[in-house]
């Protein structure tokens, strides 16, 4: 009997008969074959709402923020609510990465490289935002910390808005170097394999002169847990400072102290099921279902459930206090969230995130495919009209009653919207057909303890 003693409740987390070349032809696949119809399909569609994004933007810029929704009392309307949703999405690919490699967990080897794709893809969306929202572009240069003869400007180092730049960009630039590390060893496998001179050159550049010693995977060790070491606080402090936006304002119904956890588990959470939206879809077009099993699908599942019920916490913990502090206005923007003209948002923030998730109890339902594939889908509407109702019903109902006004969005602000999207799955389906989807080197090391036939093995071995 080995001394390795692994619980019977850990199911293989690779399946089939699979040797090492297996998995290198299979990752390769899908980066050195033709791309399939179904592929194409979605590209073109993704491609569509990303043009027609660019034709709002350049609308926007030509004839100024006017043509948005925004009135003079709701300031802040679809532009920060995505913003925050992009980010909040961002987030799950340095946890799967960084946390998970930082607690060992095998699961995270065959969907970290999505998941981190999906991180930089949807925080390059969120960054579009804030630089749109300024309305003169030209001047967006007043944002960074400049010498004096520039004009008398200087940066208010006191605002939060100043500290949101400082975390995004940090937070994109770590992301970049640990997926880019841990592209190396894959970069070097499709080198070796590409025929076509001009690839062959293109991913030894890519590479940086990958040769696979020892000493190569050392370093990489190394530089990985450095890495996920940086990213680790990051996961918190990003989405923490995202919400002091918000927390630090005197606005009732923003100046609440529980914002930052609760932004962070509300990150993780709409994270996680972008991640198995995209990962369900990829699974399918890449053929690629022996390395993303259903038991991924299920440790995934089994976050959103928990990260779900700790938003849920969240939101209860808010109304209990503005009820208990006392002050009538912090009172009336809780009721009003509810009850006042908005109340259709409220109900779907609640019925999307707290009262969803809770279905992943049952076993039968957190292994269904298409169960968690609408789940994911539910979710993330769900965290998009969290954010929505924060930022409009706390703002369109004012201490004057002579300016409250309603929002609604103009086709320019859904357009904007639409064509982020479109952005996003243009940048995550063109990923899928020039970097090896799954971190093949990575599923290897792993092939002897989580691989299907080496389980049977193993286990014969036992009896």
């Amino acid at each position: 009997m080995s001394s390795h003693y692994e619980a019977p409740i850990r199911r293989p987390l690779i399946v089939g008969d699979k040797s090492y070349h297996d998995i290198t032809v299979e990752v390769a696949a899908p980066v050195e074959g033709k791309a399939n119809k179904l592929w194409w399909t979605v590209f073109i569609i993704a491609l569509l709402a990303f043009l027609w994004g660019v034709g709002s933007i350049i609308y926007t810029i030509g004839t100024g923020i006017g043509v948005w929704g925004l009135n003079k009392t709701v300031g802040w309307a679809w532009d920060i609510t995505n913003f925050v949703w992009w980010v909040g999405i961002g987030h799950a690919g340095t946890l799967i990465s960084a946390v998970l490699l930082l607690f060992r967990q095998k699961w995270r080897m065959g969907i970290n490289r999505s998941a981190e794709a999906m991180t930089i893809f949807s925080v390059v969306q969120a960054g579009l935002f804030p630089v749109i929202h300024m309305g003169r572009v030209w001047d967006a240069h007043f944002v960074l910390p400049i010498p004096n003869q520039f004009g008398s400007l200087w940066t208010n180092f006191n605002s939060p808005l100043l500290w949101d730049v400082f975390a995004i960009s940090t937070y994109l630039s770590v992301s970049l170097v640990f997926w880019w590390t841990g592209l190396l060893p894959d970069f070097a496998m499709l080198r070796d394999r590409s025929v076509k001179p001009f690839q062959k050159k293109i991913y030894s550049l890519l590479s940086f002169g990958w040769t696979g010693r020892a000493k190569d995977w050392q370093r990489f060790e190394e530089v990985s847990l450095v890495l996920a070491g940086l990213a680790t606080p990051l996961v918190l402090s990003v989405h923490t400072i995202v919400s002091f936006d918000f927390a630090t304002s005197v606005i009732p119904g923003w100046h609440t102290t529980i914002f930052p956890p609760y932004f962070v588990a509300g990150a993780v959470f709409s994270g996680f099921a972008m991640v198995n939206t995209l990962l369900i879809i990829m699974r399918k077009v890449s053929n690629l279902e022996a390395y993303i099993t259903k038991q991924h699908i299920e440790l995934m599942n089994i976050v959103i459930m928990i990260t779900g019920s700790i938003v849920g916490c969240a939101y209860i913990t808010e109304l209990f206090i503005a009820w208990y502090s006392g002050v009538e206005y912090e009172q009336y923007a809780f009721l009003n969230r509810a009850t006042g003209p908005y109340w259709w948002a409220y109900l779907l923030m609640m019925s999307c995130n707290v009262f969803s998730p809770q279905f992943m109890w049952s076993k039968k339902l957190r292994q269904s495919i298409t169960f968690s594939f609408i789940i994911s889908i539910v979710v993330n509407i769900g965290m998009w009209f969290e954010r929505f109702v924060i930022i409009v019903t706390s703002l369109h109902r004012d201490y004057l009653p002579s300016s409250w006004t309603m929002f609604s969005p103009t086709f320019v602000d859904i357009g904007i919207y639409v064509g982020t999207i479109g952005f996003f799955f243009v940048l995550f389906l063109l990923y899928a057909r020039t970097f090896p989807v799954i971190a093949q080197a990575e599923v290897k090391s792993i092939l002897k303890s989580s691989g299907e036939n080496y389980k049977k093995l193993r286990d014969g071995n036992h009896e």
